[in-house]
């Protein structure tokens, strides 16, 4: 493993005063990095819905409706065009960056939180075109390199520690999550407990005021708005028996999940075949989504759907096929991209089709409800961060109370069972069996 590992937890203490040696330096990184990142999460933002709206001559912001109303040329058209520029965008940032890509779990853990900043934002922005066009793959992923790049760069600037450095390129991750979608405190947990691996006192104020910052500059220019609308709705004791029944089963559907995902990542294409297989995949994509144009783009759009109760059985149990399926092999041709949204929408799917299924057994609970449970179990179980998940839920939902007793208790199931089968969440997909073992080591040295 790289040097870094045997002096892990004691270069440079993580300062929880300013009077500390080396403190003002730390706090400065943090606030130049949650105002860049949170300005970074504008631009790709913005950057995303001009591309869906050039694309598919729509708002911007709701690929599904506007994917409803194109021809048939238009979804070959623009996916073989996605694919196509996903191959040559990938060949020219090789190019242009000397040594491989790092992927930003693998900088942390085994890098010290140092990656190339080129590449890694170049990946970004050609994820969002990709995504915009209609890969079936999540736009958070863009906002999060970058924060952790930014993250980077003022750790670099100012001369942090490894140890500083580690945990400021995990809270810019976080701090891109909260600011893409608003979500302040899902961001700062996201950062601790599934990039950074610990929620040790010391990293929570860092954690806090980078996503606090980054989401509060985003919304200057972003809606201040919950990204689902779901009404609250009274728990039943319905609802309570069906979290214990569905939570296996979204534990064994997560398991599967991030083994895909896995899968994918270890083929994806190399040689020449990189640029043919994005435009295979994409166009056979495009072909598809005109008849199923709910499988288009992170899920979004399907998943408020869901919570509404919008999506008919029959649609979504093809979906629930389908909709995994193109994220996988999107993944499997090289297509760069998120699988935050992905995952909620594959749980939300999940949920609805197990919620129709009880509902014929005790019925009385609206579908949305067992749609929104079934989310928040597979994001928590695909993630490993439980807290994180049910917090990102109720901000993504603005909602705190309503549904917090079921939601509490299916992510947690949900992530003991997948956790005691898989070891990995889908962001350590790239990491070797050796480097998960590692990491799992790491996590148990005292925090200095």
């Amino acid at each position: 493993m790289p040097e870094t590992i045997e002096n892990f937890g004691k270069s440079g203490a993580i300062p929880t005063t300013l009077w500390q040696p080396g403190a003002l330096r730390f706090w400065i990184a943090v606030l130049l990095m949650g105002v860049s990142t949170g300005l970074g999460a504008v631009a790709l933002t913005r950057l995303l819905e001009v591309v869906q709206r050039l694309a598919w001559q729509g708002s911007g912001t709701n690929i599904l409706e506007a994917a409803r109303q194109a021809s048939f040329t238009r979804h070959i058209v623009v996916l073989i065009g996605a694919g196509l520029l996903t191959g040559v965008g990938q060949f020219v940032l090789k190019q242009l960056s000397s040594g491989n890509g790092i992927d930003t779990t693998a900088a942390i853990w085994f890098h010290a939180g140092r990656m190339p900043a080129l590449r890694t934002l170049g990946s970004a922005v050609l994820s969002i075109f990709a995504v915009g066009m209609g890969a079936s793959l999540g736009r958070e992923g863009a906002p999060k390199q970058a924060g952790a790049v930014f993250a980077n760069f003022f750790a670099g600037a100012e001369s942090l520690s490894d140890e500083q450095r580690r945990l400021l390129v995990a809270c810019g991750a976080g701090a891109g999550m909260g600011a893409a979608y608003g979500v302040p405190l899902g961001g700062a947990l996201f950062a601790l407990e599934v990039m950074r691996g610990k929620l040790a006192l010391r990293y929570v104020l860092p954690a806090l005021f980078a996503s606090m910052i980054a989401t509060g500059v985003s919304w200057i220019a972003l809606p201040d708005v919950p990204t689902y609308v779901f009404p609250p709705l009274p728990v039943s004791a319905s609802v309570m028996f069906w979290v214990l029944v569905a939570a296996p089963v979204a534990a064994l559907g997560s398991v599967l999940y991030v083994r895909l995902v896995r899968w994918a990542d270890q083929h994806k294409p190399s040689g020449w075949q990189r640029f043919i297989a994005p435009v295979v995949v994409l166009g056979l994509l495009g072909a598809a989504s005109f008849w199923f144009p709910q499988i288009l783009g992170n899920g979004k759009d399907l998943s408020q759907l869901l919570f509404a109760d919008q999506v008919m059985v029959r649609l979504a149990l093809g979906l629930l096929l389908l909709k995994p399926l193109a994220t996988i092999l999107c993944i499997r041709s090289g297509v760069p991209g998120g699988l935050f949204t992905p995952s909620l929408t594959f749980g939300a799917l999940l949920g609805a089709a197990l919620g129709h299924a009880w509902s014929w057994f005790w019925p009385g609970v609206p579908p949305g409800l067992f749609a929104l449970l079934g989310a928040g179990a597979v994001l928590a179980a695909t993630t490993q961060g439980p807290i994180s998940a049910v917090v990102l839920i109720m901000e993504l939902t603005g909602h705190a109370r309503s549904f917090i007793l079921p939601l509490l208790l299916i992510a947690g199931i949900s992530t003991l069972i997948a956790r005691s089968i898989e070891h990995r969440s889908i962001y350590d997909a790239k990491l070797t069996d050796e480097e998960v073992a590692e990491r799992q080591r790491l996590r148990e040295v005292p925090t200095v």
